[in-house]
């Protein structure tokens, strides 16, 4: 009798932290479970008028020549296989490795997709494709122009009056970021010059909360152990110098945005050192935040976010799951306290 009654409430612990488990705030998939590289990072995330679009660099390991860039589409429910769209060659046509895609949206026009070539982030360049049947098919891709990146890992942000601000940096002269401005989508650009000097501070892939029409809001990845902040009073045309954050940062990526209500939300590893946790913060003033999610706590690497809100409101976040898959999770704004 005794080892019944055991028995019964070791079940009753069971179905307990089971039902606990049920009520995280968050759904979690992946987006392949097998795919024809072993290594993929960087991933990115959009919405386009027929689903969700994510794409992100994949083969052998990082920097590798055969690295190249992939697509799903997310319909009826699953996603597509994984879909080479770009590789990259250098001058003499010899195979180059591709670099953190970003998919962005065009309001009634197609889907962009920035992304990087080069054998490192110091010397790589610019490339930028397009597809008008929201990802299925996809342009030749061209060249941006010397001295132009695009978005460098997070998103562009589409400002009021027509600007698509792209967070951008350089690592040729230290760690330095800046931003960069196109009012065609991607024809013509002009940047800003390096907001940190890469001495004093070393900061990469800025991410951007839009807080008001003209108020603008950069966080940055760092060298030093915290995430760092910029602000913009006058819509992107001139940035404070950035400062540190109280928010941790292991030198490794982050994404940001703000939600239609107003709040912002932040995805990073919250640890100053390692790439676990992978946390979700909400802030009602792009300045004091508080984690209001774990997605990941075991060891490991869980890295590189993205994050959009759709326009039935959900949050979806992609990021790195061990170097070996890339993994999709969905928030509702509503249970975000």
């Amino acid at each position: 009798m005794r080892m019944n009654l055991v028995g019964l409430v070791a079940a009753i612990l069971c179905l307990t932290s089971g039902l606990a488990l049920a009520e995280t705030p968050f759904q979690r998939e992946f987006i392949f479970e097998s795919a024809p590289f072993p290594s993929c990072h960087a991933s990115t995330i959009a919405e386009t008028r027929e689903g969700l679009v994510a794409a992100w660099f994949g083969g052998t390991q990082e920097s590798a020549s055969d690295v190249a860039i992939w697509v799903s589409r997310h319909a009826k429910g699953k996603w597509s296989a994984p879909q080479k769209v770009a590789s990259g060659t250098d001058a003499s046509g010899k195979p180059i490795a591709c670099w953190n895609p970003v998919l962005f949206q065009q309001p009634g026009g197609p889907l962009l997709l920035f992304y990087k070539v080069g054998p490192h982030p110091d010397s790589w360049w610019g490339m930028l494709m397009h597809s008008d049947d929201a990802g299925k098919t996809w342009s030749e891709s061209t060249k941006l122009p010397n001295g132009i990146l695009g978005p460098i890992k997070d998103k562009p942000v589409l400002l009021a009056d027509g600007t698509l601000l792209c967070p951008s940096s350089t690592e040729d002269h230290g760690w330095r970021a800046h931003v960069e401005m196109t009012r065609d989508f991607g024809k013509t650009w002009t940047k800003s010059d390096p907001l940190n000097d890469g001495i004093e501070s070393g900061l990469i892939q800025p991410t951007t909360l839009v807080l008001s029409d003209k108020k603008l809001e950069l966080l940055f990845r760092s060298e030093q152990h915290h995430i760092y902040q910029s602000t913009s009073e006058d819509g992107g045309k001139s940035w404070s110098k950035p400062a540190a954050t109280e928010l941790p940062n292991p030198n490794s990526g982050i994404d940001a945005v703000t939600l239609k209500d107003g709040r912002s939300v932040l995805i990073y590893n919250n640890t100053p050192r390692g790439r676990s946790p992978l946390n979700v913060a909400i802030s009602s003033d792009g300045k004091t935040w508080k984690v209001a999610a774990t997605l990941e706590s075991e060891k490991g690497e869980y890295s590189y976010p993205a994050v959009i809100q759709t326009s039935d409101g959900k949050i979806h976040i992609t990021y790195t799951w061990h170097r070996k898959r890339i993994a999709h999770a969905v928030m509702e704004p509503g249970k975000m306290e």
